[in-house]
């Protein structure tokens, strides 16, 4: 750590609202882990580092000549070491492909297997220019040490269903508390399943240890409007009336997906937008043919914010943030029959400021800011599928893949350095990864984690 300038460099602009920009011919100047000053190439690089006691000393120099720097992306809901399962469970219903692939085959999870899963994800999505993930899984510990291992940046969710019992709940919820206080690219929340495999008493319990210890929750909801009409018929009320009266939404969550929320819904969200968020994974809503996306429109409207992710590349089959947030671009416009709606600012604007925001981080990360963390990603856009380059903001939604990173920083650190991980050797986190997964993916055990039943 110390002192690093990005020079010559272009910038896009995230503003709060209104049309994104690109600003051309800048320096980006971090010091340690945070930007002190965005300015035009050969300012002082000492703007902004008075405050710090900065002086004189080695300043690192990445030339950005030619390149476009960017907010580092954060996948806003995913399930990280399901990138062990990628390809296996493919053209199935949403029931098969949880009660005879994925819930059998996590059966088989164990530590070591979690662990290499998080770090293959970890690498994937450093190189793919995604900074921060939003994750909800088993064995979460391990999920960290990946993070750790690998300079991303983190929020962890030990997951639960109430079918595993009072003592496999408070565990989860131990973790939680240990994972707080791990490092400070990690940060932890409280990861109940879903309101159709958490009761309503254990819901409470979460929303009350989330108030007393200031954590906030995770967890999925109205994935769908069949789980929505299933909560109507069993319950008399909707998955989002069950956040509401159980304290979920009081106390502060991020909620998967939201497919199935309803107009009704809308008001009772309003009450809590200051401390929601709702995350969308539109490619999982394709793939399953779940119905419905994520009411971005309406949500926006009473100002609950929203995020991009992934979900697990068990259905996602990648972990791709600038493939999702093309796709909620996509699907946006045509649930809402108007090609006028998410604007590439707009979409822009979910990926890093919307995920800066479900990921709790509202005013650490999402924007290249002074006093913001340095996480940033560096793009090449010269390559033949941007080219002419008319709009470079249109190339961001629509044409770059996340082969076009070159460098990326998290916290100030270089992570990613002329595509190459800095961090991590992929040749064995590929190994690692290839010799153990065929044991994830094996169902003769029997048995499930979950029967999935909404």
């Amino acid at each position: 750590m110390g002192r690093l300038v990005i020079r010559n460099v272009s910038v896009l602009v995230v503003p709060e609202v209104g049309e994104c920009r690109i600003d051309e011919f800048q320096d980006l100047h971090v010091h340690d882990d945070r930007i002190t000053a965005v300015a035009p190439t050969g300012a002082d690089p000492e703007v902004g580092l008075e405050e710090d006691g900065g002086g004189l000393g080695e300043v690192e120099v990445i030339d950005g000549t030619g390149l476009l720097a960017v907010p580092g992306l954060v996948n806003s809901h995913t399930h990280s070491p399901m990138v062990m399962m990628r390809g296996a469970a493919e053209d199935v219903s949403i029931d098969d492909w949880f009660n005879q692939r994925i819930w059998p085959m996590e059966v088989n999870l164990t530590p070591e297997r979690v662990r290499v899963g998080a770090r293959l994800a970890c690498a994937e999505m450093l190189l793919a220019g995604v900074t921060t993930f939003v994750d909800h899984y088993f064995h979460a510990d391990q999920i960290a040490q990946a993070a750790l291992e690998s300079g991303i940046r983190a929020d962890l969710a030990p997951t639960y269903f109430s079918s595993t019992g009072p003592e496999a709940i408070e565990a989860a919820i131990a973790t939680t508390r240990e994972l707080s206080t791990l490092d400070p690219r990690i940060t932890a929340s409280l990861g109940p399943h879903a309101t159709y495999t958490v009761t309503d008493e254990d819901l409470r319990r979460t929303a009350d240890v989330a108030r007393a210890e200031g954590f906030r929750i995770h967890l999925h909801a109205a994935e769908t409007e069949e789980q929505t009409r299933s909560s109507v018929d069993r319950l008399g009320v909707t998955p989002m009336e069950v956040l509401d009266r159980t304290g979920v939404l009081e106390a502060g969550a991020l909620i998967a997906h939201g497919c199935g929320i309803r107009e009704s819904d809308l008001p009772i969200l309003e009450r809590h937008a200051d401390r929601i968020a709702v995350a969308s994974c539109p490619k999982v809503y394709l793939k399953l043919a779940m119905g419905s996306v994520t009411p971005i429109r309406g949500l926006q409207s009473i100002g609950v914010p929203v995020g991009v992710g992934t979900d697990g590349a068990a259905v996602h089959n990648t972990l791709d943030v600038w493939e999702s947030l093309r796709m909620v671009a996509l699907t946006q416009k045509q649930r809402e029959q108007d090609a006028e709606w998410m604007t590439v600012s707009d979409t822009l604007r979910l990926a890093t400021r919307g995920g800066a925001k479900a990921a709790g981080l509202t005013d650490t990360i999402g924007a290249l800011e002074p006093g913001r963390q340095a996480d940033i990603a560096l793009l090449d856009l010269s390559g033949p599928h941007c080219q002419p380059l008319h709009d470079p903001r249109a190339a961001l939604v629509y044409s770059v893949r996340a082969s076009d990173v070159v460098t990326v920083l998290v916290a100030g650190q270089v992570v990613v350095r002329d595509r190459q991980l800095t961090t991590l050797d992929l040749d064995d986190v590929l190994a690692e990864a290839r010799d153990l997964a065929h044991t994830l993916v094996d169902l003769s055990k029997g048995g499930a984690v979950q029967h999935y039943a909404p």
